[in-house]
C-alpha cells in the first residue's frame, strides 16, 4: 500500500492540491500498479474531502474503489459519515496499540477502547464500508506492554476486519526487533493479515521492512521518496529494488521502471527535493565520479551491480569534475560522438581537473565549450549569438522584451510580454524560433537558484536551469550578478546546445 497522499503528505511544509492528489493517485494504481492507496485522513478540511471525491469518483468509474483507503478515527461515526459523503469504501481505523498512549491520551481501559472499536466496525459495515485497523504505537507496545497487544489481537481476531496494521510509529525499531515482533504474531494469529508500516527516524526503515517479510509480513506500507513526518516512511523505491534482489520468492506487480518519473513528479508537486545520493531515484545514484570507476566500466563493467539504471528508466552517467579520469571524459564524449587524440584528450582533462578545483559545475553538455575553450577549435563556435536585449518591468504592466538573435549568421528579432523578464525574454525566443527555424526550444522543467559556495549575496549568482527536448533531459548554465542575466546566459548556452 502506497500512503504518499496520507501519511507523506503529514510531511513538515507538503500540502496536495485536489488536481495533484488526483494525478497522483492515478500514477500510482495504473503506472506504478501498487495494490492500494491511502489517500487521506478524515474530516481534516474541506480541501481535503474534495481531494478524496475526485479520487473516489474517478476510481469507482474504473474499478479501483476498493483499493482506495482513508484513515479513520473512532469517533462516535463522524468519521464514517465524512467517509460516506466522500465516496470511500475502505477504512483504516487508527487505534492504541500500546498501553502507554492508551492510558495518556485516551484515559480509557482496553475494555472500554475495545467495545468503542466494536461499535465503529459494526458501524461501519453497516453502511458497505470495509474495515482494517492500525494499532498506533505497536512498536512500543510489543516492546513494553506485549499482555495489551495480545489481549488487542485476540478483541480483533473476532472482528469484521481485513487487514491489521502494524506501525513502528516512532521508528525505533531494529530489524531484530522488527523480525521477532512479527514473527511471533504471524505463528500465533496464522489466520490475520497483518500490514507493516516502517518510519525511517535511525535510517532503518528498509531493513526492517525485509526483516518483516521474512517473519510472515502480509503487506507494506510505503511512500513515494520516503515522504512522512519527521525522518520519513520507508521508501517505495528502495523496498521494491530490496524485494526484486533479494527475496525473489515475494511476487509484487509495481513497475520498476516507472519507479523515476512517478518520484520525480511527487517531487515537483511537493517541493520536497530527492537527495541527490537517495537509493535509486537521486540524482547522483548511477553516476560513477571516480576515473578508475569509468576506466573499469570500460573492462567488463567492473563497477556495475544489480541495481541497473535502465530497470528504472534511467541511465548511467560519468561525472566531470576534479576525481575524473580519462576515462570519464572519454565516456561522455561517447555520448555527445565527438573523438579527440590522446594529446588533446590530455588537455581537456587537466582544464576539468582545474575547474573542479575551483568547485565548478561541470556537465556532460559542458564538453563541446571546454574542447573550443582549450583547442580554440573553430568548428565549435557558438551558432547562436544574442547580439541584445531590453527587458522592462513597470508596476501596473507586464514585463515585456524586445530580443535580437543571430542565428547562423542571420539577424531576428522579436517582442513579448510574459509574467516575469525571464519568461518575457522566453516568449519572444519562442517567437523567434517558430517563425524563423525549424527547431523547437526544448521546455523548462526545473530552474534553480544559487550563491557559488565561497559568494555572497551581492557577488555571483548561479542559474542552474533543466531541459527537455523530444530525445532526452539536460541541464545548462549561467553565472552573473544579475540573476536574470545568469538565466539569460544559461539559456543561451541551451540554444547552442541544440544547434549542435
Amino acid at each position: 500500500m502506497d500512503t504518499t497522499l496520507r501519511d507523506g503528505e503529514q510531511t513538515s511544509g507538503v500540502s496536495f492540491s485536489v488536481s495533484e492528489k488526483l494525478t497522483i493517485a492515478k500514477l500510482l494504481l495504473e503506472e506504478l500498479h501498487v495494490d492500494r492507496i491511502e489517500i487521506a485522513s478524515a474530516r481534516v478540511s474541506e480541501g481535503e474531502l474534495a481531494a478524496v471525491k475526485s479520487i473516489t469518483s474517478w476510481a469507482d468509474e474504473n474499478d479501483y474503489l476498493n483499493k482506495v483507503e482513508v484513515l479513520t478515527f473512532v469517533d462516535g461515526g463522524k468519521s464514517i459519515n465524512w467517509m460516506q459523503e466522500a465516496g470511500a469504501k475502505v477504512q483504516n481505523l487508527l487505534t492504541k496499540g500500546s498501553l502507554n498512549h492508551l492510558t495518556h491520551q485516551l484515559k480509557k481501559t482496553p475494555e472500554q477502547h475495545f467495545a468503542e472499536i466494536s461499535t465503529t466496525i459494526e458501524n461501519a459495515k453497516a453502511k458497505d464500508i470495509e474495515t482494517n485497523v492500525y494499532l498506533e504505537d505497536w512498536s512500543n507496545g510489543m516492546r513494553n506492554s506485549q499482555e495489551y497487544v495480545i489481549q488487542f489481537l485476540d478483541f480483533l481476531s473476532t472482528q469484521d476486519i481485513k487487514r491489521v496494521l502494524l506501525p513502528d510509529t516512532l521508528g525505533v525499531l531494529t530489524p531484530k526487533e522488527s523480525y521477532d515482533f512479527i514473527a511471533s504474531l504471524t505463528e500465533k494469529y496464522p489466520s490475520l493479515h497483518f500490514d507493516f508500516h516502517a518510519h525511517n527516524d535511525y535510517d532503518l526503515s528498509v531493513a526492517n521492512v525485509m526483516e518483516a517479510i521474512k517473519a510472515g509480513a502480509n503487506g507494506l506500507h510505503l511512500t513515494i521518496n520516503g515522504m512522512g513526518e519527521r525522518a520519513g516512511n520507508a521508501p517505495l523505491a528502495s523496498v521494491i529494488a530490496v524485494i526484486n534482489d533479494f527475496l525473489p520468492a515475494i511476487e509484487i506487480n509495481v513497475n520498476e521502471s516507472s519507479l523515476n518519473k512517478v518520484s520525480k513528479l511527487v517531487e515537483n508537486f511537493s517541493g520536497f527535493r530527492i537527495p541527490v545520493n537517495k537509493p535509486v531515484v537521486g540524482a547522483n545514484v548511477f553516476t560513477q565520479t571516480a576515473g578508475i570507476h569509468a576506466d573499469g566500466d570500460n573492462k567488463k563493467n567492473l563497477y556495475f551491480n544489480d541495481l541497473l539504471p535502465e530497470r528504472f528508466g534511467r541511465k548511467r552517467k560519468y561525472a566531470l569534475g576534479k576525481t575524473s579520469g580519462k576515462a570519464n571524459i572519454q565516456k561522455n564524449l561517447q555520448d555527445l560522438g565527438l573523438q579527440l587524440n590522446d594529446e588533446d584528450l590530455k588537455k581537456v582533462t587537466q582544464r576539468i581537473i582545474e575547474l573542479g578545483d575551483k568547485k565548478e559545475l561541470v556537465t556532460q553538455d559542458d564538453l563541446p565549450y571546454i574542447i573550443s575553450d582549450v583547442l580554440d577549435s573553430s568548428s565549435l563556435e557558438e551558432k547562436v549569438v544574442v547580439e541584445s536585449y531590453v527587458l522592462t518591468h513597470a508596476k501596473g504592466l507586464k514585463p515585456s522584451t524586445t530580443v535580437s538573435v543571430r542565428i547562423d549568421g542571420k539577424l531576428f528579432e522579436a517582442n513579448a510580454s510574459g509574467d516575469g523578464q525571464f519568461d518575457a525574454f522566453m516568449n519572444a525566443l519562442r517567437k523567434v524560433y517558430a517563425e524563423h527555424t525549424n527547431k523547437t526550444i526544448p521546455t523548462l522543467i526545473d530552474y534553480a537558484v544559487r550563491i557559488p559556495p565561497g559568494s555572497n549575496s551581492d557577488a555571483l549568482c548561479e542559474t542552474v536551469i533543466t531541459w527537455k527536448s523530444e530525445t532526452k533531459e539536460f541541464v545548462s548554465r549561467g553565472l552573473d550578478s544579475d540573476q536574470t542575466v545568469s538565466a539569460i546566459k544559461a539559456t543561451i548556452k541551451m540554444l547552442n546546445i541544440i544547434e549542435m
